[in-house]
């Protein structure tokens, strides 16, 4: 991934950072909601909710349709999978220390289990 595309992320981390707005895309995963709908779970008004719609539209998450006086919102997933990806190159920098400490312990343990254990 280059920098140009590493720097897009940013919105997307900050866009994610919320509790709020990740329920409000959890919710968007299973359909489109309206921002009245969004808003439901959190008990806020529609005001505080539209924020955190533009924020999250800021970051290209999700894509609003004005229909009359409803806003219509979906998920747009393609954001997601481009921090998934930057994600995976620390996934596998951890799996693999994980997997050394977890030879060096074995390791450790097998040396020990070789070695007499002294009585008292």
């Amino acid at each position: 991934m280059t920098e140009a595309q590493a720097s897009r992320l940013d919105p997307v981390f900050h866009a994610l950072s919320d509790a709020t707005r990740r329920r409000m895309l959890h919710d968007l995963a299973r359909g489109e909601r309206t921002v009245s709908e969004l808003a439901e779970p959190f008990s806020m008004s529609l005001q505080a909710a539209s924020k955190h719609i533009k924020v999250l539209e800021g970051a290209g998450l999700i894509r609003r349709q004005v229909l009359g006086r409803t806003h219509k919102c979906r998920l747009e997933p393609a954001p997601l999978a481009n921090a998934f990806q930057w994600l995976g190159f620390y996934e596998q920098f951890w799996t693999a220390r994980l997997d050394a400490l977890d030879a060096l312990l074995r390791a450790e343990d097998a040396r020990k289990s070789r070695s007499p254990r002294k009585r008292r």
